[in-house]
């Protein structure tokens, strides 16, 4: 009897304890959200209560192997834009993973015009099965540091994925994710079309 209340206690504080780290993650998404929806550059205040999300899913949040690129070849992105129509990157490696039972990969960016503010910049544009019906039609995109890839692995939080600026104003050239990150499934995280058209 003993042996079983002991056994019964034990799992019962796993699932708290389980249950406790969701719920930190779960808030840690909505305090990102919060900031991004108060701080963002393009939407104004009034507009704001357009931007929509998916619930926070930590199963979106995956550590990925990283392979760093050995291309130096510029990737030239076609924008949305017809002032800078095209914009320059680098590939600067790659994300290997696997989500619905699917084995996938991104390839990172970093952008060949590098500044003091900018070398630890990486950009990874996607496109996924949800793009032009839940989520923007050319895609979203997530960021990542140099410093966040360690030991060859690196964390690719769908959770944290965004629109570009074009989604909410005319005037942006924003790139447009290259056929190699098309991704063949859906990625119901992050955040959705703006509810709101420009």
């Amino acid at each position: 009897m003993k042996k079983f209340i002991f056994l019964f206690t034990a799992i019962f504080c796993l699932q708290i304890s389980f249950a406790q780290k969701s719920k930190t993650y779960n808030d840690s998404i909505k305090a990102f959200q919060k900031t991004y929806v108060t701080s963002h550059e393009v939407v104004k205040t009034a507009d704001r209560k357009f931007f929509r999300f998916y619930p926070a899913d930590k199963t979106y949040a995956i550590q990925c192997s990283f392979e760093k690129s050995t291309d130096t070849t510029v990737v030239v992105m076609k924008t949305s834009g017809k002032k800078i129509p095209q914009k320059d990157f680098i590939r600067y490696g790659k994300l290997i993973f696997t989500i619905h039972d699917t084995a996938l990969q991104l390839t990172v960016y970093q952008s060949k015009l590098q500044t003091p503010l900018t070398k630890d910049y990486l950009f990874i544009p996607f496109a996924d099965v949800t793009s032009g019906d839940e989520t923007y039609g050319s895609g979203r995109n997530i960021d990542l540091l140099i410093t966040d890839i360690k030991n060859n692995t690196a964390l690719a939080d769908f959770n944290k994925a965004y629109n570009p600026y074009c989604v909410y104003s005319d005037g942006y050239n924003c790139p447009i994710p290259p056929r190699e990150n098309y991704l063949v499934v859906a990625i119901k995280a992050g955040e959705k079309t703006f509810a709101k058209k420009h």
